[in-house]
């Protein structure tokens, strides 16, 4: 299955964006159960992050990545690319 990044800025403070970690977690826990080998996190250096996936098409990226809490609070803004592996 293709790699897909969803690359994201928050646009939230940061009390209303804690309130959706939790969630986010969950979705991302869920996303690995269901096999996609998810991955996120957060830049260290300044605010934002990034969510790793396989799906099977750009368009099934689309509705992973519109699932997830911090989209649908809209807690961030978000650039959602396919990731072409070179050596794994």
């Amino acid at each position: 299955m293709p790699w897909f990044v969803k690359i994201e800025k928050g646009i939230v403070d940061k009390a209303t964006f804690d309130r959706h970690v939790p969630a986010h977690k969950a979705f991302v826990r869920d996303l690995i159960a269901k096999g996609h080998q998810a991955k996120t996190g957060y830049w260290g250096e300044f605010g934002g992050g990034m969510l790793l996936f396989e799906a099977a098409s750009l368009e099934e990226a689309k509705e992973i990545v519109a699932r997830d809490p911090l989209i649908q609070n809209s807690c961030v803004e978000f650039e959602l690319h396919e990731w072409c592996v070179v050596v794994s």
